[in-house]
């Protein structure tokens, strides 16, 4: 630390050195060009040096309290020019009105103030900026590794900047690729755009290219799996800047750049949220989160706790789960009102301790189980959990007067073909049905898969892949919805303050991903050769999985929702007696341990229910048999 101090010093002394000797030269240069360089009369340049004494100590002063020596010369930049500016000005003003006092003034050319002003700016501005370009400019990139960088706009100019400062010199800025026509042949930094993006191959082989930068922070999912696949044909490592969402600090940086994530090529156009109305609803509020240590419930509270709730209530029967996200909520948000607490949501006596001493407003109901094919064979937990526990909380919150409760929803609810998909159209449809007969307002929220969710097929690709194994994809047809857990997360508490009850909130998750097509994206990604380096294997369809997964059923009107990423569907009413007596049914027959008269009452909630089994002759082949109940 003392011998950076040290130099940081040697540097502002050197600095001040520079402009004290610059002064003079400034002052006497202007006497100088006003007599055409030739010589100056003896008289006159008395007066030049008398008059010298006197600016000299007021401009050297002026500089020092302007700042001029807190700036590093190796990033003169805009700012440092602003400061000399008004030190150069204040400097001349200052020395005109001492020369005046003083009697110096009269009989001194007027020219002679004028010539020194421009004499000084450039005595002060140019070896500034003539140290920065000979420092960024200065070609030792012996080692350094060639780059080639996607896009010439405001991102590439800033990793060129970045490049050319690293004292490291890791990265050779060689050469810019980029659509934009009006920019061919230009330089940015002294480095060419050489073409468009799809002489990106040609270019990398010509110019010996290293790794590629994609430096395209507004790019979506289509532009960049374009420019994807061109990097994967060039065969070498390339990386990417992060989408402006991640980008806070506006600037972008070496250290920045990462690895192509395959959300990246499956995402949709940016989330567009109403950040006053969600912190309108949600701030200053207590707020409840049940599944709080799952992965949307755990993103939940990340985003619930920035928002400055009155407290955040953790509901969560993990404990493990419990125990990382609460220590995280505690590290990051150190005085947010926090408290977690391990309980299971059948447990009525426990839920109502919890709202009788939180008498939380909102509450986020994530808690589910969730994983199909298990849950194919666990008929009465699944409902024990996801109906009966729904039903529990969801009382609660009515009996305590909460103002919103929020169901976390999916689109396996949709013509459900397994237990899990069924158990949740069964919570959908009872909290709906309560909405009418409570003040509180239940609200729906039902999407599509999460990326990288527990249990989610990402991980399991990416483990897959990285222990060298092959892929296993159930069907070569199979597509699934996709969005990211932080985005699902922000579109929940969007729908939160839109709901007035009794809604099923859809959210927009684009277009249904193709699985093989994903698998096959995850192994480039990962440098490998889908069918030579890693194998994909066709597998079957699972207990409980279709093909095609739909976020609406056909018999509910979808309505504009005023956001253009979240839609409506009326939900179905049903006689709240019988509804009523049913759940008791179930209730029953869960305690009693009677999955046939379960599955019976599965069958009623929902006619529309599908059964789909297997039945894989050999290693690649799928034979699918579906039939209505």
């Amino acid at each position: 630390m003392k011998t950076t101090a040290l130099d940081r010093m040697r540097s502002r002394i050197a600095a001040f050195l520079h402009d004290l000797l610059m002064i003079p030269v400034a002052w006497l240069g202007a006497y100088w060009l006003l007599f055409d360089l030739g010589p100056v009369p003896p008289s006159t340049g008395r007066d030049a040096l008398l008059s010298l004494i006197l600016v000299w100590p007021m401009q050297a002063s002026v500089n020092w309290y302007f700042g001029l020596y807190r700036g590093v010369w190796r990033f003169a930049s805009l700012p440092d020019l602003v400061r000399i500016s008004k030190a150069l000005i204040a400097g001349v003003l200052i020395s005109t009105l001492a020369l005046y006092v003083a009697g110096l003034l009269t009989g001194m050319p007027r020219a002679v103030i004028m010539l020194y002003a421009l004499l000084l700016l450039g005595c002060f501005t140019l070896p500034r900026f003539f140290y920065r370009w000979s420092k960024d400019h200065r070609h030792n990139f012996r080692s350094a590794q060639r780059v080639l960088i996607v896009n010439a706009g405001k991102a590439g100019d800033m990793l060129v900047r970045d490049m050319l400062r690293d004292p490291r010199r890791a990265f050779q800025p060689v050469a810019f690729v980029d659509d934009d026509r009006a920019k061919r042949g230009k330089e940015i930094q002294g480095i060419r755009v050489v073409g468009p993006y799809a002489v990106m191959p040609r270019v990398v082989k010509e110019l010996a290219i290293d790794v590629i930068m994609l430096a395209v922070p507004t790019a979506n999912a289509a532009l960049m799996r374009r420019l994807v696949a061109l990097a994967e044909r060039c065969g070498v490592p390339f990386r990417t800047v992060p989408n402006l969402e991640d980008l806070m600090s506006g600037q972008i940086r070496l250290q920045e750049l990462r690895k192509v994530r395959i959300e990246d090529l499956l995402g949709r156009e940016p989330v567009s949220l109403d950040w006053p109305r969600i912190r309108e609803g949600l701030t200053g509020r207590v707020i409840m989160v049940t599944g709080a240590g799952g992965s949307i419930g755990a993103e939940l509270c990340r985003q619930i706790a920035s928002l400055n709730p009155a407290a955040l209530i953790l509901l969560e029967n993990s404990e493990y789960n419990l125990y990382s996200i609460e220590l995280e909520l505690r590290e990051h948000f150190s005085e947010l009102s926090l408290h977690a607490h391990l309980a299971d949501i059948t447990d009525e006596v426990a839920c109502d301790r919890l709202f009788a001493r939180y008498h939380p407003q909102v509450v986020f109901h994530a808690a589910a189980y969730k994983h199909v094919p298990m849950l194919e064979t666990q008929v009465r937990e699944a409902v024990k959990n996801n109906i009966l526990g729904t039903k529990v909380v969801a009382e609660v919150a009515d009996r305590y007067a909460c103002s919103e409760f929020v169901l976390i929803s999916t689109d396996k609810a949709v013509n459900p073909a397994n237990v899990m998909g069924v158990t949740k159209r069964v919570a959908e449809i009872y909290v709906q049905n309560l909405d009418a007969q409570s003040d509180t307002r239940f609200i729906t929220v039902r999407f599509g898969n999460v990326l990288g969710s527990a249990g989610s097929v990402v991980p399991l690709f990416e483990k897959q892949i990285n222990a060298g194994e092959s892929v296993t994809v159930t069907h070569p047809e199979m597509e699934r919805y996709f969005m990211t857990v932080r985005e699902a997360c922000q579109l929940i508490m969007q729908a939160s303050v839109l709901g007035r009850g009794g809604e099923i909130f859809v959210l927009n998750m684009g277009k249904p991903v193709n699985i093989s097509r994903l698998a096959e994206e995850m192994i480039r990604l990962s440098g490998k050769v889908p069918g030579r380096d890693v194998k994909i294997v066709y597998t079957g369809l699972r207990p409980g999985e279709k093909l095609h997964e739909e976020l609406f059923h056909e018999r509910e009107r979808l309505m504009d929702t005023g956001h253009e990423q979240i839609r409506l569907a009326r939900y179905r009413e049903v006689g709240w007696d019988l509804l009523t007596n049913r759940m008791d049914e179930v209730h029953k027959a869960c305690v009693a341990y009677d999955t046939s008269r379960l599955g019976e009452l599965l069958n009623w909630f929902v006619p529309e229910r599908k059964r789909v089994r297997t039945a894989p002759e050999k290693a690649g082949d799928v034979v699918a048999l579906v039939k209505n109940d």
